[in-house]
């Protein structure tokens, strides 16, 4: 940008900072979300209550197939294949 070009759309610097700041929450929130690390615990702690007797194998299954299905979401994203 030139200098002409910066002094005439200075006003607009507040909605610029808001966009770049908006795009970083954003991008942080998707990070977040599509992080399978969360969901990969979340199965180890499972298979650890179903092995341990504290849950029931229907219990179990209808948990796991619930996180597979997230972590499915989770791969899809990565490869811009989301649904």
């Amino acid at each position: 940008m030139g200098l002409l070009t910066q002094i005439a759309t200075l006003p607009l610097a507040p909605v610029r900072g808001v966009a770049w700041v908006m795009e970083r929450v954003v991008e942080a929130a998707e990070n977040e979300y599509y992080d399978p690390a969360p969901v990969e615990q979340e199965l180890a702690r499972l298979e650890r209550q179903f092995l341990a007797g504290d849950i029931d194998e229907e219990t179990f299954d209808r948990r796991e197939d619930a996180l597979l299905d997230r972590l499915d979401e989770i791969r899809g994203h990565f490869r811009g294949t989301s649904t």
